[in-house]
This record gives C-alpha cells, structure tokens and sequence, in this order.
C-alpha cells in the first residue's frame, strides 16, 4: 500500500467499486440474507475506503479490502440489532465455520442453486412483490454498479423518482421476507422479463457509459454477457433469452472497434471491420438462429438481435442492408413502442431512403418532446442536416448536443462535428 494524493484516491476507490459492486454485493446478499442491507454495507464500504485510501494508499487487494470491510461492518450491525444468534448459520457459512447440514438440505440446495452468486441475486431482486420499474432499478443499483443519476439517465425520468424506487424497492422485499433465495427453476417464469431488461441496461451502460472519460465500460458488457450466457441454460427454451444474448454478442464484437488507440470515438461507417470480433459475431448469430427457431411472433430482443445481424452481415457501410433494418425497427416500435426507438428508425430512413425522411421523423419527436434533455435526438439530426447540407444548423444541433452529454469522449466529438461544419460552411 502506497499513499496517494486526494483525487487520484478517488478517483481508485470508485472506478474499483464500479468493478467490484456486484460481487461485494452479492457476497454480502448471502451473508446476511438481505440484498437491501447488503447494498447499504457495500455503500459504507466504499464511504470508508474514501476515508482511509487518500492517506494509506490503495490496498493491494482492493475487492479483498471492501468484502473484508463490509462483513466487519455486518457483524457489528447484526450485533446492535440483536440479530447474531438468528443469524449465525449464514454468517458461519460463508466464513468457513463448520456447521451441521443434513443430506436433505444439502440435495435441496443442489436441486435449486442457480451456481452463480451473481445471477442469484439478479433473480432475487426481481422478486414478483416488486413492481418491474422498482426491480430494475434496485438491480442495476446494487448489481450493476449504475449511479441513481446513470439509470435515471437510461430511463428518462428524475432522479429523485430512482431514488425513491430504491429505496420503497429495500422495504418491499424486508417486509416480505424475502432474502437472498434461490428459487426452483420452475418459478423463474414470472421474473425472466424482469431479468432480461436488467443484463440488457447493464449491458448499454457498458456499451456507451452515461458519464465519465471512457466512452465503453467492457467489464460491465462482459459482465452482462456472462449472465445471458447463464441465464439461456436456465430458460433454454425461452427465446427472447437467446435472442437477448445475440443481441448482447453482436453488439460486443464491435467493442474493440468502438474508440481509437487514443479512446476517441470512432462512428459505425469508419469503423475498422477487420477489428470486429468474428468469434462473438459466429456465437450472436448461432444464438439468433436458436432464438428464431424457438419463436413464434419475434419479441424486442430478437428484433434488436436482427437488427445487429444487418450490420454484423454486410462486409462494409454501402452493402448495409438499411432498408431491413428501417423496417426491423417499425416491427419493434409496434411490439416496444419507445421515443428511443423511434430515434432509432429515423437514422436507419435517412440511411435507406433519403435525410429528409429522418429528419422528418426527428422533428415529430422533437415536438412531442418525450427525448427532451436526450443528447442523442439533436445529435441524430444534426448528422441529417450536415448529409442535406444544411451546415448551419447542423453546426448548432451537435453544439448542443454537446452540452447535453455526460460523458467526456461523446462531447469532445459532438464539439468536433460542430467545427467541422463551421469550417466547411467557411469553405463554402
């Protein structure tokens, strides 16, 4: 351990959280057999390792450090709450203690474990007592290490309202008991819903991170990766799993052709396809091969997985079939409608059929005002107007779409395509 200046302790401290919440989370779900408790402790982990690391350094195991921090902090709760004698099973469990199991606990525990701490404490949180907007967001806070204001973000509501979802999310599963369960594989039925919208958010704030320096985050889109993986070996004739995990490869195998060397964005049509994963785009479509068998009327992820294919399929922009995918996103707009979406559809029209038909498209939704405050809407029609030539105003839609991002990489190329059109109505 080295000491370490102020920021840059911090700056350690949260980026480690980020990595290690889940585990931390869950660890301590089955310690103490409360994922709400057990995301408070993870949080007064990490309040303490602010205190300690600026002035002793970052430890050498840091993920060690925060477990072993947290499990110190449980007991001590568990003591003042006059709960240890209840609770000496599970805590003796998961230190290693020895204590007596009999063959019938140990064949049930077999029978249910879902193997995997991770996914467990995903399914618990989506427990039927809890609405899906309150699972979503007790989910992605305690499991995906997502910020109040980054589901918020990723949900298009206040911040506050996430808050509160949380928090009444704690209660609602205290008051109903419900602890860190492993369900029979036959109840997971009602919570895969819930379940697959949790790895997919994962997986996009992975995917174009809401805030920070870095455009991708890729330990959350393994992360969600693994968890599909798991999860179509639980459901495995469930097809919007297997589509949700196409979706989830085809989307990855362009990650490392997402940002240069520098970590600068690099947009779809310049993208270097050789960089592609061709591995994960051979497992995205076997997987939506699999989700298209199982299928009757395709769901939002196989239509999204789809989508993926278009582009994993065309061995470069100009043999990108736009027209399939403009009309992929009509069936999903009828089966999901979403403002996103809708966005969505606008840039794939301009692309099959002429700018002016997205544009008129992204006006609509401008007006509805539904994506207010989202960077992504001015940004889309500013690229529109740069392609009709109309650089004035493109100059001005990517102008503020950069003061709308978070995250540092998108503005710095938001503000460099709105000099771009400056300089090139100057050489007009």
């Amino acid at each position: 351990m080295t000491p370490a200046a102020a920021p840059d302790a911090r700056r350690a401290v949260e980026a480690i959280f980020r990595i290690e919440s889940a585990r931390l989370v869950s660890g301590l779900a089955r310690m103490v057999r409360d994922v709400g408790l057990a995301e408070d402790l993870a949080q007064d982990a990490l309040v303490r390792a602010l205190e300690v690391w600026p002035r002793a350094g970052v430890p050498d195991r840091p993920g060690a450090w925060l477990m072993t921090t947290a499990k110190h902090q449980a007991l001590d709760r568990l003591r003042r709450d006059q709960t240890l004698v209840r609770k000496e099973d599970q805590i003796a469990r998961d230190t290693g203690a020895r204590f007596a199991v009999s063959a019938a606990e140990r064949a049930a525990a077999r029978e249910h474990d879902l193997g995997d701490d991770l996914l467990t404490l995903l399914v618990t949180c989506c427990h039927p007592a809890l609405g899906r907007e309150a699972q979503v967001a007790l989910v992605l806070r305690a499991l995906g290490g997502l910020t109040t204001e980054e589901i918020a973000r990723a949900h298009l509501v206040p911040v506050a309202t996430v808050q509160q979802r949380i928090v009444r999310a704690k209660r609602t599963l205290r008051a109903a008991g419900a602890g860190f369960e492993v369900p029979a594989r036959d109840e997971l039925g009602p919570r895969v819903a819930a379940v697959l919208e949790v790895i997919y958010l994962i997986f996009n704030e992975g995917y174009s991170a809401t805030a920070g320096e870095d455009l991708v985050r890729p330990d959350l889109c393994r992360e969600a990766q693994r968890l599909a993986r798991v999860l179509v070996t639980l459901v495995p004739e469930e097809p919007e799993a297997h589509g949700l995990l196409a979706l989830l490869e085809l989307q990855a195998s362009r990650l490392g052709a997402r940002t240069d060397a520098a970590g600068r964005p690099v947009l779809l049509p310049d993208q270097d396809r050789t960089r592609w994963d061709r591995l994960l785009v051979r497992r995205g479509l076997a997987a939506l091969a699999r989700a298209e068998a199982l299928a009757g009327d395709p769901g939002p992820y196989l239509l999204q997985a789809s989508i993926a294919a278009c582009h994993a399929r065309a061995q470069g922009p100009d043999d990108t079939d736009w027209a399939r995918i403009a009309a992929l996103y009509a069936a999903l707009a009828r089966r999901a409608p979403s403002p996103v979406v809708e966005l969505n559809r606008a840039v794939a029209l301009g692309m099959a059929f002429h700018p002016a038909a997205g544009l008129a498209l992204v006006e609509a939704l401008e007006r509805d005002g539904e994506l207010a405050g989202y960077h992504l809407l001015p940004s889309v029609r500013g690229d529109l107007l740069w392609r009709l030539g109309r650089l004035p105003e493109a100059r001005a839609a990517f102008a503020h779409a950069a003061t709308l991002t978070r995250n540092a990489r998108e503005r710095t190329l938001l503000e460099e395509r709105a000099a771009a059109c400056a300089s090139a109505g100057q050489g007009e």
